[in-house]
């Protein structure tokens, strides 16, 4: 016997099943044509041979933005964008980060860079961030670590806005020292807690019986000896 026809009703069209005259979903028109807008961004930016956002790119959207190519917010956009390789943009991570950030056009990311400045400056992102910039500039395969001056301008950009005394008094430091001429994630992230939990310049909560890397421990004791010469 043949089967018995259903006897139930066809449910009304929803948003993401209305078809237009050639068979494509509305939906689907309108999601390509958003990643349409996202792509031709990119292009505007990206270097032909390569299909990467290069350095030259990089610099060419900093002045589109009216921003300079060292401004801290240009780092905070590669970490939303999760860029890999410092320097370069790769087109999954430009439409990653630009649909995350909800913008397609260049008026929409100048826009949302207060933004983003507010999201990164949150306590659940900002250790992210801050462990992010320190990989960022691993240029190098298997790299582990960065040289002192490196170190210095990251601090500066990174921390410097915030903690100017603590970042000031760390980088002159670091300059003039000469037991460490690299700098490891551990003691970076070790940096970050220093300015965010000791109070300075007085040093008053600092006890150096805690787990505090060599380094910092001779950072504090030349500045302690800085204070009391005459």
């Amino acid at each position: 016997m043949p089967p018995r026809a259903s006897k139930r009703k066809t449910a009304p069209p929803n948003s993401s099943s209305v078809t237009s005259s050639d068979g494509r979903s509305v939906f689907s028109k309108t999601k390509t044509k958003g990643l349409g807008k996202i792509d031709r961004l990119f292009n505007s930016y990206a270097n032909s041979s390569s299909g990467e956002i290069d350095p030259d790119g990089i610099v060419a959207l900093c002045s589109d933005l009216g921003v300079d190519h060292t401004d801290v917010r240009i780092l905070m956009l590669a970490w939303k964008l999760k860029a890999a390789k410092q320097g370069f943009f790769t087109q999954d991570e430009w439409r990653t980060g630009m649909k995350a950030l909800r913008v397609d056009s260049l008026s929409k990311l100048k826009k949302v860079l207060p933004e983003l400045e507010i999201e990164v400056g949150k306590p659940s992102n900002y250790e992210d961030f801050y462990a992010y910039a320190f990989r960022y500039c691993l240029t190098e395969e298997k790299q582990k670590s960065l040289d002192i001056e490196s170190i210095c301008e990251l601090l500066n950009l990174v921390l410097g806005a915030q903690f100017r005394p603590q970042v000031d008094s760390l980088i002159e430091y670091l300059k003039v020292q000469s037991d460490y001429k690299v700098i490891n994630l551990d003691q970076w992230k070790n940096f970050l807690r220093f300015v965010q939990e000791i109070s300075f310049p007085d040093l008053e909560n600092y006890d150096s019986g805690l787990a505090w890397p060599l380094i910092l421990d001779n950072f504090i004791a030349d500045f302690i000896r800085t204070l009391r010469e005459p």
